[in-house]
């Protein structure tokens, strides 16, 4: 299968990556193409603005949680209908796992997907010295295909053609253009990352003048043509993606609002895979657990920054609270673990009481707590993933747990050879942890949940004819 695609990479984090795979999604769109967002590594922020702009679910590529044929077939999977893709990179080109191979790095993915790659350079205060950084970058894996460059924080139009002549003189590839920089376009952080796309209300003005900058600035006839020219990528044997059976549906409530928004959109489609019916539902908003609910899932996301308003949903924390401990199959991921503590003690030190379903307090940090990737087994007991079986995913977070209970029996097992630690806790039904796990690194996982969910529901309905 022919498929157009690039990828947006960079020398390092913050150097515009986002900014300008935005702008070129932006732009490819309003010449009428339909355009699917990718985002190389854990990261639900970053998708979320592609989503916003695209109207497409965008996907995480992440060469360290799933098998080579698993991306393919996700890749392929989001591409039937697309005209173009455009892939965003993580942190910079090589940067990944470790620091000796390419794993997990959005080098990795661009050579496994064979996607042209541009090299986004910030060029402030240089001139000569952007073509040393490129040469550097062309030569460390030469099996990337490094199409070209697009220059970001450029000074102006004669600023622009020093980089330009250097870069094209020495590396031999082509500079597809600049961007200025811009207050207009800057896009605003926070201790996780940017601030997420559902809550910064309407986009639209901030890409219509990305797509300005990008149509005065960039050669996008060039990149489209480079784009259209990537070798095909060879469909797989496997059927990860596809529905199992429409038959026998269960319906599961997910949380998404702006305290709870972290969901890989592949989490999502392996439930549905398995006959899943999902309804979204807001806590912060008010909303109760709706009534079809034969499943929960309570994503991560920023409950840190709406502590008071969910604090004060009582009704809300209580319906959460019944339904968990009534063995309504549940998973409880970071922001969704969080909200079950009993309380949550925020930056400024004021206590929120939360929904009480594991009894401690959750405590705000000023430095990251838990960052990196994470390969688990499960406890006894656990839904998803039995002990013996293993799952992958990364942990992100700026708080503590401390659980009441240090009897309480975890969720999983953290499997590092230096120091494996137990995380998270077991519900009744359910488990809630740190730890974000990608579904497609075990498929049993979600069909596991869809199982239970079942099970909840055929014996809910026994016991309602007894």
């Amino acid at each position: 299968m022919a498929q157009a695609r690039l990828m947006v990479a960079g020398t390092n984090s913050g150097v515009g990556k986002t900014t300008i795979a935005l702008g070129l999604l932006a732009a490819y769109q309003k010449r009428g193409l339909s355009v699917q967002g990718f985002k190389v590594g854990p990261d639900y922020i970053d998708p979320s603005y592609h989503s916003a702009l695209t109207g497409r679910p965008s996907r995480n590529l992440d060469s360290w949680m799933l098998q080579p044929d698993t991306l393919r077939e996700i890749f392929l999977d989001a591409t039937v209908d697309a005209d173009l893709s455009i892939v965003e990179g993580v942190m910079g080109l090589y940067d990944g796992h470790d620091a000796l191979t390419n794993t997990g790095t959005t080098a990795e993915i661009a050579m496994l997907l064979g996607i042209p790659t541009v090299l986004v350079v910030d060029v402030e205060s240089m001139a000569r010295s952007a073509a040393a950084v490129v040469l550097g970058f062309m030569h460390l894996e030469p099996a990337v295909n490094v199409c070209g460059v697009i220059a970001n924080r450029v000074g102006g139009p004669g600023h622009f053609d020093l980089v330009k002549t250097a870069i094209e003189d020495v590396c031999k590839v082509p500079v597809f253009g600049y961007l200025e920089r811009a207050d207009d376009i800057e896009l605003p952080e926070r201790h996780l990352g940017l601030v997420p796309a559902i809550e910064r209300g309407e986009l639209r003005p901030l890409f219509d003048s990305l797509v300005t900058r990008m149509e005065s600035t960039i050669d996008l006839d060039t990149l489209f043509h480079i784009a259209s020219q990537a070798p095909s990528v060879a469909p797989t044997e496997t059927s990860l993606v596809q529905p199992v059976s429409a038959e026998n549906p269960v319906h599961i409530a997910v949380a998404r609002d702006a305290a709870f928004n972290f969901y890989y959109a592949d989490n999502l489609r392996l439930l549905e895979r398995y006959g899943a019916h999902i309804t979204y539902f807001s806590p912060l908003a008010g909303d109760k657990v709706p009534d079809e609910a034969q499943g929960l899932y309570l994503g991560g996301g920023f409950p840190e920054e709406f502590a008071a308003e969910l604090s004060r949903g009582d009704d809300v924390r209580q319906n959460i609270r019944e339904h968990i401990q009534s063995g309504l199959p549940t998973i409880a991921e970071c922001g969704g673990y969080m909200y079950l503590a009993s309380n949550f003690i925020d930056h400024a030190g004021q206590n929120h009481p939360m929904a009480g379903v594991i009894d401690g307090t959750v405590t705000m940090q000023r430095r990251l707590v838990g960052f990196g990737y994470r390969e688990v087994t499960g406890e006894p007991g656990n839904v998803l993933l039995p002990p013996g079986e293993r799952a992958r995913g990364h942990e992100f977070h700026y708080s503590t747990f401390d659980v009441a209970d240090a009897n309480a029996p975890s969720a999983y097992r953290i499997l590092h050879p230096a120091r494996p630690k137990g995380e998270g806790v077991l519900l009744p039904h359910g488990v809630a942890s740190y730890t974000h796990l990608h579904f497609a690194s075990n498929p049993r996982m979600p069909e596991r949940f869809v199982e239970a969910c079942r099970a909840f529901r055929d014996n809910v309905l026994t016991e309602a004819k007894a």
